[in-house]
């Protein structure tokens, strides 16, 4: 049962979730269209090779890496596949501090074999054509650590050629959301559009937790505005 101080305390965490995700949001969203332009031009002088992409991604990612308030552990984009002259599918990506490009060929992966269009995070925007917040989930490609990636499509006129990205670490929003939720003085939980947590001031749901099945399960929810999440209040 939801009671009428449940749904205040859910409206004023709502509201506290969509402040912290409209910033990288937005940005992301402008820089996917920056993109898009940038690279019809680019292709209008002949193919695109991987260093031409990374050259005109560095500058957006490292703004978007750069952004105040909100800890951006890395930005980039993924280019989908034939768009470059010399790789199958390429990574353009920069994370950290003090942001260098992820270079995918010094980890045992291999980057020529990774089909992008199989994670949630390039699957979604390409098929919809909008964006997507996909996580938590932990990122063997990039961090080793659970993460939140938001991701918006890029096209080309309308010929989808990649996404845009953002990482955002779970501990740095649990660092940066969960102190504000707390204030709120009742148990907050924030879930994902497919019921997992994301984070929560109730020690007894863990990042990760499955909602289906557990004490949260009948509880009402309310929605993020501008971003795919949802607070349950307890």
């Amino acid at each position: 049962m939801t009671t009428a101080t449940d749904a205040s305390t859910a409206a004023r965490a709502a509201a506290i979730v969509s402040q912290y995700f409209s910033a990288p949001i937005a940005s992301l969203e402008a820089t996917a269209a920056l993109l898009g332009t940038e690279l019809a031009v680019a292709g209008d002088l002949g193919p695109l090779s991987s260093q031409q992409l990374d050259s005109l991604v560095e500058p957006h990612a490292l703004a978007t890496v750069a952004l105040p308030d909100v800890h951006v552990y890395g930005a980039g984009f993924i280019a989908a596949v034939g768009l470059l002259t010399d790789e199958r599918n390429h990574l353009s990506w920069w994370q950290g501090d003090d942001p260098k490009r992820l270079l995918l060929a010094a980890q045992s992966v291999n980057k020529e074999h990774i089909d992008y269009s199989e994670l949630e995070w390039f699957r979604v925007p390409m098929e919809t054509g909008r964006g997507h917040v996909a996580g938590p989930y932990v990122d063997y490609l990039c961090s080793d650590e659970y993460t939140i990636t938001i991701a918006a499509p890029v096209h080309i006129d309308d010929t989808f050629v990649g996404v845009a990205g953002l990482d955002l670490l779970i501990d740095s929003v649990e660092r940066q959301l969960l102190p504000k939720l707390a204030e709120l003085g009742d148990k907050v939980t924030l879930v994902n559009s497919v019921g997992r947590v994301v984070v929560s001031t109730d020690p007894r749901h863990a990042t990760g937790d499955a909602v289906r099945g557990g004490a949260l399960a009948d509880l009402a929810r309310t929605a993020c505005e501008g971003v795919a999440l949802e607070i349950i209040a307890e």
